[in-house]
């Protein structure tokens, strides 16, 4: 498998670091040497092997059906690029696990891969877990719920869906065909009526005897066989018990046939491309432009289109198609079972092995095709028409960033465009609960998986001080990164750092570099206009006079949204803490206390500061509270008593 630089889901791209420092002809020396004297030991079987440099970060990971083969070519350095060059040059150490087959070598490259997060491998970024409808096993009721995470036994999971939003419109049209529960089992069993559900025609009411064990089992039935597929036969069924509740003059009973069977219908009649044929399968596409790539995924199960997902995978511009597809689906089927049936616009490198690792991994045959007419290939030309114009837009939107990139260096004196910019804010409420956050922004837009929130510790801080909690962010915040990146290879340091305040948080940003011994990055702060309004902001920078930006300027609106998403995501930090706050008590500090005896106290007491005044006689009367327990209360709130 090609080593690709990254892969990922959504706005944001973020290319693998480059090391632009030279290499001395010592280093490249010592790391032909290593991989020289590892190829003596190698044996010629299939494999995973493992370079890693000297501070033991692997670098990358690899598999192959020949380890020494493989391994022997990356000794051909004039003939590797130079980025893979560097690698072998930063190598100092090589590991390998051989495996029984190459299929197996590459289920193991990617099961690493994800763990590891090799610099120069291919990286599936997306943590987020692909959603499922799970019908709950357990219960004579079974409830249908959406699921991410862990499967738990005796459940059945139908999926995935590319989105929560194609779950939840299922999950309407499951509750309206099939009138399943929802509801948790604490709520099943603790109802005496029918909920709203049941009301607007959701939900069948088991919770209240309106349906018994059978017919419940008979709907779930069905619903089971919509969801693998068979939603023709299932409609055909409710359209006969129609006809019979109409023909016995059962006139409710056949309009609640009706209303089930329209509900089915919209789903069937909504298709937006053609799936007659389709039961469970991927459809895969990928669109090359620029140097760029866009694979596109549709999920069909059960003869139904379960949404769209795009990714971008980053890496050389010379990179060929097959070999992008090849580590694209080795990796994505990493984290959930193939289907049955991947359909793909083009043929991926090594599709044979492919096969045979996704079946193994699957626990049943899977198959891989490039169709070439009918039903099959219209899906995959809907899909590849898709991928073009994700890719279109994205590289739209990637040129729009790049003006604004090269606007921001220009504003601020900087020598190239940012590849990292770093906002900062805090956020409280009369000094409580104070948090500092930071956003960080680049080529890609806005990279999320790198926004930080840091929960105001110090006891130097006074409640409010905004400009201390400032310097304690900025503190920790370079502080870990002169200890964690002392070289700035790794891309954690900003090309720009935007202060949300005037000329005294500048100042205090300025004292915390100062003292850290860092003196050259970029740092300005942007404080609101008059009577706060968007457009007279104010832009502060060391040996500037403040200056402001004009109304329709581009970088100040650009520069507005970051400031904003800074402060946005600091007040959703605080939230979070206050709210976690107001469901903590006195109690919590107490050792020994726990969820029932805390309970009990405030039912005896009604408040903790009462709990806390109360002498030890009362304590002691109330029920669940020993002797010793309450003794242990009052010297808690009483140490000198």
């Amino acid at each position: 498998m090609l080593p690709i630089a990254a892969l990922e889901d959504g706005p944001s791209l973020e290319e693998a670091p480059e090391d632009d420092a030279p290499l001395s002809p010592e280093a490249k020396r010592n790391g032909l040497h290593v991989l020289t004297d590892f190829i003596k030991t190698l044996p010629g079987k299939p494999g995973v092997y493992r370079m890693t440099d000297a501070k033991g970060d692997v670098l990358y990971v690899g598999k192959a059906k020949n380890l020494k083969k493989r391994v022997t070519s990356y000794t051909k350095v004039d003939r590797l690029p130079i980025r893979l060059q560097r690698m072998v040059y930063n190598t100092t150490a090589c590991e390998v696990v051989i495996t029984h087959t190459e299929a197996e070598a590459l289920l193991l490259e990617s099961n690493l891969i994800k763990q590891l997060k090799p610099r120069y491998n291919i990286i599936f970024r997306d943590d987020k877990s692909f959603p499922y409808i799970m019908i709950v096993g357990g219960h004579a009721y079974p409830r249908i719920v959406k699921h991410r995470g862990a499967r738990a036994k005796g459940s059945e999971y139908f999926g995935p869906f590319a989105s929560a939003m194609a779950v939840n419109a299922t999950l309407t049209t499951l509750q309206k065909v099939f009138l399943l529960r929802s509801c948790t089992d604490a709520v099943f069993s603790a109802r005496t009526r029918p909920c709203l559900l049941h009301q607007i025609k959701r939900c069948c009411a088991p919770c209240v005897g309106k349906v018994g064990e059978p017919e419940y089992t008979e709907l779930v039935r069905e619903a089971r066989e919509f969801l693998t597929g068979d939603s023709r036969a299932v409609q055909n069924e409710l359209a006969k018990r129609m006809d019979t509740a109409a023909a016995a003059l059962q006139y409710e009973a056949a309009a609640a046939f009706r209303d089930r069977i329209r509900a089915m219908t919209a789903v069937q009649a909504h298709q937006d491309i053609n799936v007659q044929g389709i039961g469970e399968a991927d459809v895969v596409a990928l669109h090359q432009a620029g140097g760029q790539t866009c694979v596109q995924v549709f999920f069909f199960r059960g003869g139904q289109n379960f949404g769209n997902r795009a990714y971008f995978p980053s890496h050389a511009n010379d990179e060929t198609e097959d070999a992008v597809l090849e580590a694209f689906l080795a990796q994505f089927y990493e984290s959930f079972p193939a289907p049955k049936e991947i359909l793909l616009n083009a043929a991926p490198a090594n599709q044979g092995l492919l096969v045979e690792a996704l079946s193994l991994r699957a626990g049943r045959n899977v198959t891989i095709a490039v169709p070439q007419r009918g039903n099959r290939r219209n899906l995959v030309d809907h899909a590849a028409v898709n991928a073009r114009e994700a890719l279109l837009r994205r590289m739209a939107e990637n040129t729009a960033q790049r003006k604004l990139l090269e606007g921001t260096a220009e504003v601020f004196g900087l020598a190239a465009p940012p590849q990292r910019i770093e906002v900062y804010d805090n956020s409280h409420i009369s000094g409580t609960n104070m948090v500092g956050a930071m956003v960080v922004a680049g080529p890609g837009g806005l990279v999320k998986n790198a926004y930080r929130k840091f929960n105001i510790k110090s006891e130097d801080v006074v409640p409010g001080d905004d400009y201390g909690a400032m310097r304690e962010v900025l503190t920790r915040r370079f502080a870990r990164a002169q200890k964690e990146d002392p070289s700035r290879t790794q891309g954690q340091w900003p090309d720009l750092v935007l202060l949300d305040g005037g000329q005294g948080q500048l100042s205090a940003a300025l004292k915390v570099l100062a003292d850290l011994g860092i003196s050259d990055l970029c740092v300005a702060a942007i404080a609101k206009g008059p009577d706060r309004n968007a457009g007279r902001e104010q832009f502060f920078m060391p040996g500037r006079e403040p200056f402001m930006l004009p109304l329709n300027h581009p970088v100040l609106y650009f520069l507005q949204r970051l400031r904003d998403e800074a402060h946005r995501f600091a007040i959703s930090a605080h939230r979070a803490k206050r709210s976690k706050a107001i469901g903590m008590s006195v109690l919590d500090e107490v050792t020994g206390i726990g969820a029932a005896r805390k309970k009990a106290l405030l039912r005896h007491f009604g408040s903790a500061k009462a709990v806390a005044a109360a002498g030890l006689a009362d304590l002691q009367s109330v029920e669940g509270v020993s002797a010793a327990t309450a003794k242990k209360i009052y010297d808690h709130f009483h140490p000198e008593g």
